[in-house]
């Protein structure tokens, strides 16, 4: 009897089992199938409402921003002509305005002046001693027809007075060249400029060629505008530049040439812009400008079409379907709202006109009231 019941007992509990795991089955297939109904009614539903618009062609203003130096148009170098003297007077600082022939510094003359006076007593003795040649030459030149003198005397006589003639023109030339280092110790503004730097010290000695002060002439200065070798042909002489300074401050200029060459290892190329007389700008700083080259079409979109993610642009294409394709674009030109599109997008695409940041690629939309195209 015992063995009986054991055997009911387990058979009990075999079939509970049963019954058990027929209920979890059917549960289980209940909740996949609820799954996979949610995840089908997720797909179908569109992720954000948004308007769709259409790339546009429109002429546009084209320049060109570029990097560059303001640097004087010409800088003269002002040195010392005479060495061994020592400078008295400097009579200019830098920032200093000047014109052209104004004294800058003097340079101490007191052994030059001595030069002078021994020079010009020099010359006093030399035509004293040709007056005298001159007239023996004229008395030989009279006796001599009558034989009362030598040839060998009218010969001396006459030789003496070109000798006298010769002394008395070393003598004068002496004179000039003392003259020429005495206008040598003032030392003068070669043009009109301001005085860019400044070596000068008072009580220093003066060496030839030695640099005294920095001159930029007629206080000119120009903007080197670096340009690559492919827009260097659309920039012409004339054209107007607008330049930023480093304060902000904007003033137009004008290019007075471009360079001939281009450095072979950057292949970029200087263009020289003037700039206008009295302006703020200050040479050694440097400077962004902008070249107006003129108009060209440019396919545009509007700035809320175009995401940047990760370093790249992207915008997102619509189908038949409304679903979205994430696609990267380049940019360009920007004017207000609008931005270019130069390539990764054909004219009379419909992508998404806003709430990009909230699709990722292959999203359902909902498209409400499609943008006109602007004309």
């Amino acid at each position: 009897m015992r063995g009986k019941k054991w055997h009911f007992a387990v058979a009990g509990v075999l079939v509970a089992l049963g019954a058990a795991a027929v209920v979890y089955n059917g549960t289980a297939a209940k909740r996949e199938a609820a799954k996979n109904e949610n995840v089908e009614t997720a797909k179908a539903k569109p992720a954000l409402t948004v308007t769709a618009t259409l790339p546009h062609t429109v002429a546009w203003p084209r320049s060109l921003t570029t990097n560059g130096n303001i640097v004087a148009w010409q800088e003269v170098i002002i040195g010392a002509e005479i060495g061994g003297l020592r400078l008295m007077e400097v009579l200019v600082n830098v920032g200093d305005k000047v014109k052209r022939g104004q004294l800058l510094a003097r340079i101490a003359s007191d052994s030059v002046d001595a030069d002078l006076a021994q020079g010009s007593a020099a010359v006093a003795e030399e035509e004293a001693m040709l007056a005298e040649a001159v007239a023996n030459a004229d008395r030989a030149r009279q006796l001599q027809a009558t034989g009362l003198i030598s040839a060998q005397q009218i010969t001396q006589s006459l030789t003496a007075e070109q000798t006298a003639k010769a002394r008395l023109a070393a003598a004068r030339a002496r004179v000039q060249s003392t003259e020429l280092h005495l206008s040598q110790t003032r030392v003068l503004a070669s043009d009109h400029g301001v005085i860019s730097a400044r070596t000068a010290t008072v009580g220093s000695l003066a060496q030839p060629g030695q640099e005294l002060f920095r001159l930029i002439r007629q206080n000119r200065l120009e903007w080197r505008a670096e340009v690559t070798a492919a827009e260097l042909p659309r920039i012409r002489p004339g054209q107007a530049v607008m330049v930023e300074l480093a304060d902000g401050v904007t003033i137009q200029g004008q290019v007075r040439i471009g360079a001939p060459t281009v450095d072979p290892q950057t292949r970029i190329g200087l263009v020289y812009v003037d700039l206008p007389a009295g302006s703020p700008a200050r040479a050694g700083t440097f400077a962004r400008g902008v070249f107006e080259l003129g108009e060209a079409p440019a396919l545009t979109l509007p700035q809320s079409a175009v995401l940047l993610r990760e370093g790249f642009n992207y915008v997102f294409k619509l189908d038949d379907k409304n679903q979205v394709t994430q696609t990267k674009v380049a940019v360009g030109r920007r004017v207000e709202d609008q931005v270019e599109i130069t390539g990764g997008l054909e004219p009379n695409t419909r992508v998404v006109a806003n709430g990009v940041g909230f699709l990722t690629d292959g999203d359902t939309v909902r498209v409400v009231d499609a943008l006109a195209i602007p004309q």
